[in-house]
């Protein structure tokens, strides 16, 4: 009989049993959970970026298409709009659009309602190259996070969206 993964140890139980005594039950337990999520989001980020890069397309380049794509009418954010999605620095966000409208998938233009800002459009070029891909990212994803039963899923999400509700504020 398969044991429960309750039942057994990972990298992270050794971890906090070498620190048994350091802290109170309640603050290990949080520091348990916040090693688990760093290191599955390191974790799924290798994935992600192992199975896209054959495709020759990067993650940060896929998020930023994807944000575009989920923009409607227009698929056009503001600068300031794909900063606090991506939640990057103007200057990386410059980086970045600059790179992709190199690439063809995205213009950017200066907004005629507000000379100090700029409006990023997707190109259908950039929306056919995230299509292309997509699946592969979901792949991923669900690859990882299958060993989890559905049920646990979604409460681990209302759980997550707890936190980020408390420390983002709703959306």
């Amino acid at each position: 009989m398969a044991r429960r993964a309750a039942d057994q140890q990972d990298y992270v139980d050794r971890l906090i049993e070498a620190m048994t005594g350091t802290y109170e039950p309640e603050v290990a337990e949080a520091k348990a959970l916040a090693y688990r999520l760093r290191r599955l989001a390191h974790r799924m980020e290798t994935d992600i970026k192992r199975e896209l890069s054959p495709h020759g397309i990067e993650l940060w380049e896929l998020e930023l298409l994807a944000c575009l794509i989920r923009s409607r009418p227009g698929h056009q954010l503001s600068a300031g709009q794909l900063m606090a999605q991506l939640q990057l620095t103007s200057g990386a966000i410059t980086n970045r659009v600059a790179r992709l409208e190199g690439n063809g998938w995205l213009t950017r233009e200066i907004d005629p309602n507000d000379r100090r800002s700029v409006l990023v459009t997707l190109t259908p070029a950039g929306m056919e190259r995230a299509f292309e891909v997509f699946a592969i990212k979901t792949d991923a994803e669900f690859s990882l996070l299958s060993p989890i039963p559905l049920t646990a899923q979604r409460r681990i999400n209302d759980d997550l969206r707890t936190v980020l509700i408390a420390l983002e504020g709703q959306a």
